[in-house]
């Protein structure tokens, strides 16, 4: 940026005790010289500046000197032709929009690590999860263990202070524990879904989200969807019909336990809308999470036991002729990622729109489902592929849909 010094102009007179003597302006005072290059070591002798205009017209020699202040006098040592001159000087470029900048690339950089730490963490729950299943088909288990994991991990990052220890009421515990509720049997239903079918298979079900989050808003919110929005809901279901029809490892447990797993955890969304507790008292995102999770153990633990018994000791898993160590360290990296991949969804939701959120899981679900395809050599035919395709393609132009506004009259 340029910076703007005062110029004097055209000239600055030097009183007189009879007449005032106008001085040509020479000396150049540039922006970073030091008050003794400037103006001289002299304190003697005085320079009167005008704080005003002067008129033009004839006036007394008093009336000219009233609005007269009086500041130290120049040195000789810049004198140019019997005076001086008074120029600004050229400031370096700001950089401003340098720092701008890069400030800017930085965030995208991290916005970018944490995208691809959500899809990575994704990748490997579902693989880890899908193998710890395959021998140990206890879901209320696996899940209550995630859970365990999960609440160790909290409690230890508030413990170290790497996350703010939330100040939790009564009033917030209730208004929390349906959120706590339906999270639970979300996730629990998700892994009775794994268990039972394919990862891809599961996955495909549950691009049937937006489907029942547009109902259930409906219902409890009073929110009437678009045309927009219900036109983009018919490629979702007709996809995901298509894909069931054709899914080798088709059974009716783990297709009703993917869509159990939509309709709980849309109810999740509607409850916080509905339920949560007020603005000033609310929790972040990432706060809220923490405590779900650790109320979400307390909850499943119990039912867990009752459900399925202690299971999960060595002595069990070496009678069913398993590897306790492989069974132990998969369970453990498929809870850490369980834990870690919604967190970081929830980071990512407090820097971006939730409809670039959506569309970021979406383009994850795509991810997960090719990757699990790969891994575990799923077959899957062409009209197969063909049904997941059209249901992933809906829900990406159902995120695009929910942009738009109605109009209003």
């Amino acid at each position: 940026m340029q910076s703007t010094a005062i110029s004097f102009s055209p000239s600055i007179s030097l009183p007189h005790p009879k007449k005032p003597t106008i001085l040509s302006p020479s000396l150049k005072i540039d922006r970073f010289a030091s008050p003794n290059d400037v103006f001289g070591s002299s304190t003697k002798r005085r320079l009167y500046l005008p704080v005003c205009c002067l008129s033009s017209s004839s006036s007394s020699n008093s009336s000219r000197l009233n609005g007269w202040i009086s500041a130290p006098a120049p040195g000789p040592e810049r004198e140019s032709d019997g005076g001086f001159e008074v120029r600004a000087t050229a400031v370096p470029e700001s950089e401003d929009g340098a720092a701008a900048a890069k400030a800017k690339l930085k965030d995208t950089l991290v916005l970018g690590s944490l995208f691809g730490m959500w899809y990575l963490f994704n990748i490997y729950f579902n693989i880890y999860n899908k193998q710890v299943l395959k021998v140990f088909p206890y879901p209320v288990t696996v899940t209550g263990i995630q859970f365990a994991v999960g609440t160790v991990f909290v409690v230890l990052m508030w413990t170290l202070n790497l996350i703010k220890r939330p100040k939790i009421s009564g009033g917030q515990l209730l208004a929390i524990l349906p959120l706590a509720v339906v999270h639970t049997l979300g996730n629990l239903f998700t892994n009775m879904s794994l268990g039972k079918v394919a990862v891809s298979f599961t996955h495909t079900i549950k691009a049937m989200e937006p489907f029942f989050s547009v109902i259930l808003s409906a219902m409890f919110l009073g929110e009437i969807p678009s045309l927009w929005v219900v036109a983009s809901l018919v490629p979702i279901v007709g996809g995901v019909g298509l894909a069931s029809l054709t899914e080798a490892s088709f059974n009716w447990a783990g297709f009703w336990s993917a869509m159990a797993s939509n309709l709980t955890n849309q109810s999740r969304n509607v409850l916080s809308k509905k339920f949560m507790v007020k603005k000033e008292e609310s929790l972040d995102n990432i706060a809220l999470f923490s405590v779900i999770t650790i109320m979400s153990f307390f909850l499943l633990a119990p039912v867990a036991i009752f459900m399925e018994g202690v299971k999960f000791t060595p002595t069990y898993l070496q009678s069913a002729g398993l590897n306790v160590r492989q069974v132990y360290i998969r369970s453990l990296i498929a809870a850490l990622c369980f834990h870690a991949y919604q967190q970081v969804s929830y980071m990512i939701l407090q820097r971006v729109s939730p409809v670039t959120h959506s569309v970021g899981n979406c383009v994850k679900r795509v991810v997960v489902i090719v990757t699990s395809v790969l891994f575990f050599r799923t077959p899957v035919s062409p009209i197969n592929s063909m049904g997941t395709g059209v249901a992933l393609a809906g829900v990406f132009l159902y995120s695009r849909v929910k942009r738009i506004k109605p109009k209003t009259a």
